[in-house]
């Protein structure tokens, strides 16, 4: 008896024990929502060299099986120098070997991945101890490529040689120019275009003869296991079948761009370059695209090679690109974010961007105040409080210490009781909207003026993130104290928040005066009331001041605000004619700066809701609203729908946004409206371009208020945004919620853990 007792028991606890290591501490009881394992994931990041001299021309790139990186150009042979992430390089002189400096170099290539070169007199390399040195009688000869036991085929544009066992053992000439020769090891055959034409070298027969008839043939590689050539042209790109000869299929112009400019299959492969940049064939047919200084140094596209360690060389007219992959988890991208963030984006506690910079360079910029200092930081805060709560990260509290410091003093600045600054600066130094500014009290600073209502939801949303999952007694009551001190400024002032001069600010305004002056049909009805219910219930969760549970639900039951939250989206339009000016500018568009004061104030409506029935309301407001947003894929939109327990938000989609992020935050200038492969739609309210969203990575950077569907833009490199808001955010709060994993190899306690990842060299 007593032994199947024990035998009870012991089973009984393996099952405990079992379902307390699969449960997660933040998830809700009984949740069935996906969780992402965070396993290795292929990060793509550009180091780019560019060339000083800008009347070189550069012609084509190789790498040996050493890593060493040749560039061909009218000025000699070139090699990289230096080169870094966001700290790119230069191609300087290649004169590691002396004698070459005084050869006429008219091609490179590679041969068994050594690096050989084809001058006016011989093919010829410094590998196999420099015994390679076929002579060849072509002095023009610009074109070669080598076959079996060291032969090769050279062509001086018409002239062809085909040099075997170190002697010219064929020579004859092509009807047109030859543009590039390719060798074919299965059929031990050379591939050469022409303009309009293929044609083939067999060895066996030493026979030439055109195979193929073409028009505006511009370049080609072999591909498929070598089955296939792939052959561009000024519009598109067709397939040969490498046997008989035949086109295969149609010509495929629904590519980035058509005129292309190069071609070759690397690793299975397609990559293909333009004069409007590089792009890669997927295997689900679509393609990624890697154009603007974000990747290359210009878009004009002259040849592509492999690299060594999973890169990709991208010549252009202008200089280098060495498009590296890297597998990395999500944690390993955070981490690197945490260090960009810190370095380079925190201003007397801020989350800033960096302005000014000169062609990309990020130690030429400076920190810029902004309007929306105190939305920024409470965004990057929000990552800091959800990383704390996951991790007990000592470092994320100290960050979120530091942080609130800075929107503490937005309070104390001024001398307004509960009024937030926007920002704040050292007397003198402000950059933006100087009659905003009002002197401090305290000679040495100035604040600024014109609060709007997303300042005081992103403060509201942060304050009651703090006071909910910090364990610091101290961060948590000042936390409260701040989100009283402003409600009370509102409630007091009948909902309006009353600037220095006495005056309600221009978008702080939450009286039904004002709310529901607006047509039904206009956005900002639906938002002013969802906001200040979601801060008046923040407020009162943390507080249990009555009065603002009392105004809540006045404003609910009298004014209709509930009624005004719930609408749903699709009610949401352009003002109709008889409508007062004001909610006219107000629904000219769809205005995503409103989706991200919906997204925040959600974090209050639903998590600190008076009842459990309201609760319920709340999420289907939320999770209609998200319907809305589903198209554009957005990280944290998604997150933030993942609070209420729904089982289907997004996950996959929310880690695509994650995972194509790029790594380089610069605010390069971004042109996608020319591209062939994306599909337009009719325009519409919300501002929709094309059918499906492009990859974070093809797009100009941007915070989570832009429109994720605009197709141009950027700063021509004159910016640099923090990863603060933009990634942090949504992965910690993915985290925080137990929808995104840990990385999935072992790392120390957070306690010894550096901030360093598998990206920290960079």
């Amino acid at each position: 008896m007593k032994s199947f007792l024990q035998k009870v028991l012991m089973l009984f606890l393996a099952v405990f024990i079992i379902s307390c290591s699969t449960k997660l501490p933040n998830q809700q009881a009984g949740s069935t929502q996906p969780i992402h394992k965070d396993t290795g994931f292929q990060q793509d990041f550009s180091i780019k060299y560019t060339l000083e001299n800008n009347n070189t021309i550069l012609n084509k790139v190789v790498c040996d099986r050493n890593g060493k990186i040749n560039v061909h150009s009218s000025a000699g042979t070139f090699t990289t120098h230096a080169g870094a992430f966001l700290y790119p390089g230069t191609l300087v002189p290649d004169i590691s070997y002396r004698p070459m400096k005084d050869k006429k170099i008219a091609a490179i290539g590679l041969y068994e991945e050594q690096l050989v070169y084809l001058d006016d007199k011989a093919v010829l390399s410094n590998a196999w101890a420099g015994k390679l040195n076929t002579k060849h009688s072509l002095p023009g000869a610009s074109q070669f490529a080598g076959g079996e036991n060291f032969s090769f085929l050279i062509s001086d544009g018409t002239s062809l040689q085909y040099l075997s066992n170190e002697k010219i053992a064929w020579q004859g000439k092509n009807t047109q120019p030859v543009k590039d020769i390719l060798f074919d090891k299965n059929r031990n055959t050379f591939w050469l275009l022409s303009d309009d034409a293929v044609s083939t070298f067999s060895v066996k027969d030493q026979s030439l003869r055109t195979v193929f008839q073409g028009q505006h043939l511009t370049c080609f590689t072999l591909a498929n296991n070598n089955s296939e050539l792939a052959v561009g042209t000024t519009n598109g790109y067709f397939l040969l079948d490498a046997s008989t000869h035949t086109q295969k299929g149609e010509l495929q112009t629904k590519l980035p761009w058509t005129n292309l400019t190069a071609m070759h299959e690397i690793d299975g492969q397609l990559w293909f370059g333009s004069e409007r940049g590089a792009f890669i064939l997927r295997p689900d047919g679509k393609y990624s695209y890697y154009a603007s200084r974000r990747w290359l140094p210009s878009d004009t596209v002259k040849h592509i090679a492999k690299g060594t360690n999973n890169r990709i060389l991208i010549l252009t007219d202008k200089g280098l690109g060495e498009i590296n992959f890297r597998s990395i988890t999500l944690h390993d991208k955070a981490l690197y974010f945490e260090q960009q963030v810190r370095q380079r984006h925190i201003r007397n506690g801020f989350n800033a961007t960096i302005i000014n910079m000169t062609d990309g360079n990020v130690n030429t910029g400076s920190m810029e105040d902004s309007d929306n200092d105190g939305l920024w930081t409470s965004m990057y805060l929000g990552s800091q409080v959800f990383r704390y709560a996951a991790t007990k990260s000592p470092e994320a509290l100290q960050n979120c210490r530091e942080s609130l410091d800075g929107m503490e003093r937005l309070y104390s600045i001024n001398p307004v009781p509960g009024f937030p600054a926007r920002s704040f600066e050292r007397r003198g130094y402000a950059l933006h909207d100087k009659s905003r500014w009002v002197p401090a009290p305290d000679p040495e600073w100035d604040w600024k003026s014109t609060t709007s209502s997303d300042e005081a939801i992103g403060h509201i949303f942060i304050f009651g993130a703090m006071a909910e999952l910090l364990d610091d007694e101290e961060l948590k009551k000042r936390a409260i104290v701040l989100m009283d001190s402003l409600m009370q400024h509102i409630v007091s002032h009948d909902l309006y928040l009353i600037d220095y001069d006495g005056k309600p600010t221009r978008w702080g305004k939450w009286h039904p005066d004002y709310v529901n002056a607006r047509p039904k049909i206009v956005g900002d009805r639906k938002l002013n009331s969802s906001n200040i219910i979601a801060m008046l219930q923040t407020v009162y969760h943390f507080t249990k001041k009555e009065v603002y549970k009392t105004k809540a639900y006045e404003l609910m039951e009298k004014h209709g605000y509930l009624e005004n939250l719930m609408r749903p989206i699709k009610d949401i339009g352009v003002a109709p004619e008889t409508a007062d000016t004001l909610s006219k500018i107000l629904s000219e568009s769809w205005n995503h700066s409103d989706d991200e004061m919906y997204f925040l104030g959600y974090w209050g409506l639903y998590r600190y809701a008076f009842t459990d029935s309201l609760k319920n309301m709340y999420k289907e407001a939320i999770i209609d609203h998200w319907e809305a947003e589903r198209p554009e894929k957005e990280g944290a939109w998604n997150m933030f729908t993942a609070i209420t327990g729904v089982k289907e938000f997004d996950l996959e989609e929310a880690i695509w946004y994650l995972q194509e992020y790029p790594l380089d935050l610069v605010s390069w200038q971004v042109n996608n409206s020319h591209r062939k492969d994306i599909e337009p739609i009719t325009p519409n309210f919300r501002n929709q371009t094309i059918k499906e969203i492009l990859p974070p990575d093809e797009l100009r950077i941007s915070r989570h208020n832009a429109n994720r569907f605009d197709l141009d833009g950027g700063h021509q490199g004159r910016e640099e945004y923090s990863a603060g808001d933009i990634w942090l955010l949504p992965y910690w709060m993915g985290r925080y919620l137990n929808v995104i994993s840990g990385p999935e190899t072992a790392v120390r306690p957070y306690s010894t853990l550096p901030a360093k990842s598998l990206l920290s060299d960079l």
